[in-house]
């Protein structure tokens, strides 16, 4: 089943690929920029809606954007993690809550 996130993210994205990008972050972000936005990545939770405030879908760009610009980040993983962030960064600029689905 895929993952349906809101603010012009094009298409669905399966657990599996939500799960695996977190890995990649976790080593390009520090570990306490990392707790930030763990919660989004955990394959056991990826099954729960999640609901993402304005304020803390900013954030949550700012942190996907450092690292999809980590020298140590794949270039299709750092794709990916750009696409993300400018979602959030759409949501957070509407003032609306960033959904996953």
């Amino acid at each position: 089943m895929g993952i349906s996130i809101s603010h012009g993210m094009p298409s669905t994205r399966s657990a599996t690929t939500i799960a695996n990008l977190g890995q990649h972050l976790a080593h390009a972000l520090t570990s306490s920029e990392w707790r930030e936005i763990a919660y989004l990545f955990d394959a056991r939770r990826l099954d729960v809606p999640v609901s993402t405030p304005p304020a803390k879908a900013a954030r949550v760009s700012s942190l996907l954007t450092k690292a999809a610009t980590h020298r140590s980040m794949d270039p299709d993983w750092a794709q990916l993690a750009t696409l993300l962030a400018d979602s959030a960064q759409r949501a957070a600029r509407a003032g609306e809550t960033w959904e996953w689905t």
